[in-house]
This record gives C-alpha cells, sequence and structure tokens, in this order.
C-alpha cells in the first residue's frame, strides 16, 4: 500500500479540536481523497487508473472525502452495501486547489451571500459542492472539529474522474484490517494526514476555513 499510515492515538492528539479544518495527506504532487463504490465501479478504477465502466455515471454528482476516518464514518468501514470497494485516489494538488476555489455551500449562509437568491445562483453555477459535517471518532462518535465533503458534477467530475488522477489504490483490505482494531484505538492505524493550507485569502473566506488553517505552507508540506 502506497499511503503513508501512522497510529490514531499519536495522530489525533496534534489535531484540532474545534474549528473547520481540511485533514488531508498530500505532498507536492497532489491529495489524497477518498471514495466508497460497489466492486463493479471499484475494481474497474483501481485496475484502470480512471473512473468508467457501465455502472459509473457522470451524470450524478460524486462525493470526494480527504479526511479517511469521514470516509470510514460514511461507508461503516467499508461494511455499507455499495461501498465495499474503498479507494484512496491522488489527484494533482492544483486540480484540488481549483475544486476548493469552485465550491459553494450546499445551505444558504448568510455571511456568505446577501440572499437566498445570490445563493441560488452561486449554485447553479458552480460544479462544486460544500458540506461542512461534524466529524468522527472511528467508531462514529460526533466530534467538535468540522470535516470537509466536496460534491463534483459536470465538468469538474469529468475533469477528476478522467484528467486529474495521479493513481487509484484499492486500500479495502486495509480498512477492513483496521475495522478489526475499532475495540482498542492503541492498535488502529490511520493514513498520515496534516491540516491542509488553504493559502488564498478568498478562497479561504470562501470555505469559511479556520483562521489558523490559512498559510500553513512552509511548515506542513
Amino acid at each position: 500500500m502506497r499511503l503513508i499510515t501512522t497510529s490514531y492515538t499519536g495522530q489525533e492528539i496534534g489535531l484540532p479540536k474545534i474549528g473547520r479544518y481540511i485533514l488531508a495527506q498530500f505532498d507536492d504532487e497532489g491529495v489524497i481523497v477518498y471514495q466508497a463504490y460497489r466492486p463493479e465501479i471499484g475494481h474497474f478504477a483501481a485496475t484502470n487508473g480512471y473512473f468508467g465502466g457501465e455502472r459509473f455515471s457522470l451524470t450524478r454528482m460524486s462525493w470526494i472525502k480527504p479526511n479517511f476516518l469521514w470516509m470510514m464514518y460514511r461507508s461503516g468501514w467499508g461494511q455499507k452495501e455499495g461501498q465495499e470497494v474503498v479507494l484512496a485516489v491522488k489527484i494533482k494538488r492544483a486540480a484540488f486547489d481549483t475544486i476548493l476555489a469552485n465550491a459553494v455551500r450546499s445551505s444558504y449562509n448568510s455571511d456568505l451571500y446577501p440572499t437566498e437568491k445570490d445563493w441560488k445562483r452561486a449554485v447553479s453555477n458552480s460544479n462544486v459542492r460544500l458540506q461542512w459535517d461534524p466529524d468522527h471518532s472511528p467508531t462514529g462518535g460526533k466530534l467538535e472539529r468540522k470535516a470537509i465533503q466536496l460534491g463534483l458534477r459536470g465538468e469538474m467530475l469529468e475533469s477528476y474522474a478522467r484528467e486529474w488522477i495521479i493513481s487509484i489504490e484499492d486500500i479495502s483490505e486495509f480498512v477492513y484490517e483496521q475495522y478489526q482494531n475499532l475495540a482498542d484505538f492503541d492498535k488502529l492505524i490511520v493514513p498520515s494526514e496534516t491540516i491542509y493550507p488553504v493559502t488564498d485569502a478568498k478562497v479561504a473566506a470562501q470555505l469559511q476555513i479556520s483562521g489558523d488553517a490559512i498559510d500553513l505552507e512552509d511548515t506542513l508540506v
């Protein structure tokens, strides 16, 4: 497995307990995002290095999650029907930044848009949907810290599915192995993640990201 891993307990100690943060594994080249699919879609993607085949649809919104444990919460550690194959997708870092720059909140927020009509116009003009949801512990308990997920459609989804991918890895076996360790967090191994730096102040404001997540480039990369 190509993912860099670490102990859950050791990593969690160093992460913020509250606030909106993009937690991810990344380097100068790219960013890891996670998705979980039924076997027909997941195996095709892992084998071919892109999303396609008869079952994958470019007409529906597809959600990506840079936070491993958020994906585990949503997929039930790969135990939910239709989410059995967990993929670690490395996409170009510039592409991830493009996704963030085009993200629009999935619900109206008066701090960002003067009127609900303005927000609806922004939604209709964007191919990226943004949601901040409570992050979760490995066993599913809600945390005060918020996790991000990003919905892609239209041209953004087409670019993600075919052009922006560096690699796709099926990590289902790793997920299942760690699922067995949920009773003892000291044994739990997770992908190593740190706070992803959003260096563009305008994008950071649009995302409503926590202030200390901005301009961390020099310390985290």
